[in-house]
């Protein structure tokens, strides 16, 4: 595994685990001793950095991470957040206390706004926020799927730390701003559907796997039929690339947000430790100026075609 750092010190691996998918919810879950041993797994390899949310599960994902962790908690950067319903001073400080809990800790590394809310103050939401980090309930004040607007407001409150976007070869809509921002001020961004939530391993294209009728993705942009067809020669492309490497398209669409200026942690998520180990080897691919000419090109014309065309990627 390979780390980078936050301005603020805190070190994090650049794989880390997204642990969505451990609550259940909306995702076929698997029993929760085999997703403590995943994560068990994980930390075994490296990995230390660990992204949850007490939305995830209505709270179980914490508690999963809790219970899997207990035993290495100094040895590792827990990431949660906080509801966008949840963002009045008074519900913050409820949130965190039960995150705390069921995380089995008495602080949290990272800490996110989850998503925006425009009907509360974004000055109380920050203002608390640092008050948790001035004393030392949490290290790093977090944001997650705000547009530059709301983070340079959110920055006259208070330091924000990191960001957690949605980035990958099929979502690169904060080129144009979020990450040129975040790059100027030193802000850490962590990255999540870093394989756009299963599509970018293949798995659709290449391995014959439909959604089931349930399924929460059915009718997501990037799931829609005609979306579908429109990324197969992404899908081509990144299998291409992953035969010269040796190794499978997700390795490569997680290798490729490694290599772009301003990344500190591609977030990836999985109940599968083949899977996992799979993910991780990707911070030692070293792709060429062909390889990552070749993705930018194909990632282009794809996104134009399900898109239209894009300020950010013109």
């Amino acid at each position: 595994m390979k780390y980078r750092q936050l301005a603020n010190g805190i070190r994090v691996s650049e794989i880390t685990f997204g642990c969505w998918e451990l609550g259940g919810g909306q995702w076929e879950k698997k029993d929760d001793h085999v997703n403590i041993q995943v994560l068990q797994r994980a930390f075994e390899l490296g990995i230390q950095s660990f992204d949850t949310a007490e939305g995830y599960g209505q709270g179980h994902s914490e508690e999963i991470v809790g219970l899997a962790l207990e035993g290495v908690r100094k040895q590792c950067v827990i990431a949660t957040k906080v509801s966008p319903n949840h963002l009045r001073r008074d519900d913050i400080l409820r949130s965190i206390e039960q995150s705390l809990k069921r995380l089995r800790t008495d602080f949290i590394d990272i800490y996110y706004v989850h998503w925006p809310n425009r009907d509360i103050p974004l000055s109380e939401t920050m203002n608390t926020m640092a008050e948790l980090r001035d004393q030392g309930v949490i290290r790093s004040v977090a944001v997650s799927n705000f547009p530059r607007d709301l983070l340079e407001e959110a920055m006259r409150y208070t330091r924000v730390d990191c960001i957690q976007p949605e980035y990958s070869l099929l979502e690169r809509r904060i080129e144009a701003d979020v990450l040129p921002y975040c790059r100027e001020h030193g802000i850490g961004v962590l990255t999540y559907s870093s394989v756009a939530k299963g599509i970018l391993t293949g798995a659709y294209h290449l391995g014959g796997m439909k959604l089931a009728p349930n399924d929460f993705r059915q009718g997501r942009r990037l799931f829609k039929p005609e979306h579908l067809e429109a990324e197969t020669p992404l899908i081509h492309c990144l299998k291409g690339i992953a035969d010269r490497h040796g190794v499978h398209p997700a390795e490569i669409a997680l290798a490729w947000i490694l290599h772009q200026p301003g990344i500190t942690s591609a977030i990836v998520g999985t109940q599968n430790i083949a899977h996992l180990e799979e993910n991780v080897r990707a911070v030692d691919l070293a792709l060429s100026q062909e390889d990552l000419r070749e993705l930018d090109n194909v990632s282009r014309r794809v996104l134009a075609q399900i898109d239209g065309p894009s300020p950010s990627l013109r």
